[in-house]
């Protein structure tokens, strides 16, 4: 894809838009001086323009209140429930998740995935990788699938590098290390997992760079970080959330299709289990895929009377609300989760957006500026607080805003394109 200023200028005009390390090591990465030395936003997509930090002239207001912005819509996947808490799985064990429904999340969420291997390869190097090791595959996937954004991309590393956790992108928009193919970038990644939750060495050759870092000059990670929730503040900076989000990701992944013999399997499970909140979130996301709402609804208000507290009985029960049109049950749900659950980002995000679309704008972006400061990497949370300063005609703020969300996911085409939109809707 080419972005010609001019092109899109015109096309997108507000008239048409009312709508340290082992020698070995070194031959298996390298510190990507090229990619080093090509701008941020031209890492995934290599002819994306630039825009100023600064709004570069006035805004024609009449042009301007009459564009169709764009944001990311609501997070719409319900979620499992799990057998234990966040804070007690561990990094060392076996996948939960099968190849198959790794490969299932990753296509329903990004079909086309900026990989230099098939979905399937990627997915089959995680469970190979991560197996020999002992390390969930299936988890370590759901770390690079929050690292890469779906293998989307958009950051400091450029999708080329074959790299899926950040390996030596320590800020500075320095882009960290590249594998000569994908299976050597699992490998890495695994092999610095292990760095921080086992003393033994790896069972193969050493191809993280980073790996003898970690055991030499990090006495307080080295082998001692042995649950997700570890890696809060240390694999990510700040981080508060980081581990429960890769946990999340991993709920996501496991949560049943609409398959006949899914509800087959839901339908034994109220039976065996009539008194479990859990039997009944099983049936209701059954439910919910199928696009039975109302059965799904009754499911989870259910779940929600053996369960009050449960996050995630109450999560889905708010998406379903919203998909029957119910928005005031879908709001008063997500007023009620964010005081059991806090650092949950869809939640945020979610309540955020029926704020905007309420028009309650000073709402919303009050919502977005919570999930910023669980998730700081948010793009669409940003970006959704540029559009909420649009609405108020805070246009320098709104312009800030996308420059900010562009930093953060240069490969957003959310923000691409308000950026091209509000370029437009300047004053000539």
């Amino acid at each position: 894809m080419r972005f010609r200023r001019s092109l899109l200028a015109a096309s997108l005009s507000c008239s048409l838009l009312a709508v340290s390390f082992q020698p070995s090591v070194t031959e298996a990465a390298s510190a990507s001086p090229q990619v080093a030395s090509t701008p941020v936003a031209n890492r995934t997509l290599p002819d994306r323009p630039d825009f100023s930090k600064e709004m570069p002239g006035d805004v024609n207001k009449k042009a301007i209140s009459q564009v169709h912005w764009k944001i990311a819509p609501a997070f719409n996947s319900p979620m499992m429930t799990v057998d234990a808490a966040p804070d007690t799985i561990s990094i060392m064990g076996p996948a939960e998740a099968t190849q198959e429904q790794m490969i299932s999340f990753i296509k329903k969420h990004n079909a086309k995935p900026k990989l230099t291997c098939s979905v399937e390869d990627i997915v089959n190097y995680y469970y190979q990788e991560a197996g020999r090791e002992g390390i969930r595959p299936d988890v370590a996937l759901c770390q690079a699938i929050k690292e890469t954004g779906f293998f989307g991309y958009g950051g400091d590393v450029s999708p080329k590098q074959n790299n899926f956790c950040g390996l030596g992108a320590t800020g500075n928009h320095e882009p960290g290390h590249s594998f000569a193919t994908a299976q050597l970038g699992v490998r890495a990644h695994i092999q610095h997992l292990l760095a921080y939750t086992r003393v033994e060495k790896p069972s193969i050759a050493i191809v993280d760079p980073r790996y003898w870092h970690v055991v030499r000059n990090r006495p307080d990670l080295h082998g001692k970080v042995l649950k997700w929730t570890g890696l809060n503040g240390a694999w990510a900076v700040p981080g508060k959330n980081y581990g429960q989000e890769i946990l999340s990701l991993w709920r996501q992944a496991q949560a049943p299709d609409a398959s006949d013999a899914a509800l087959d399997a839901g339908n034994r499970k109220v039976k065996s289990a009539p008194d479990e909140a859990s039997s009944y979130i099983y049936r209701g996301i059954v439910w919910y895929n199928r696009g039975d709402y109302t059965a799904a609804l009754k499911d989870f208000s259910q779940a929600m009377v053996f369960e009050p507290q449960s996050g995630e009985a109450l999560y889905n029960h708010a998406l379903t609300a919203g998909k029957l049109g119910n928005k005031k049950l879908a709001r008063k749900d997500y007023d009620t989760l964010l005081t059991i659950t806090p650092n949950l980002n869809q939640g945020w995000f979610n309540r955020g957006l029926m704020r905007f679309e309420a028009k309650d704008y000073t709402g919303a972006i009050a919502d977005m500026e919570q999930l910023l400061q669980i998730e700081d990497r948010s793009a669409d949370a940003r970006n959704l607080i540029g559009v909420a300063h649009i609405q108020q005609k805070k246009y320098s703020n709104a312009w800030k805003d996308f420059y900010e969300a562009a930093a953060i996911n240069s490969a957003n085409m959310n923000v691409l394109a308000n950026q091209f939109i509000m370029e437009a809707c300047l004053k000539k």
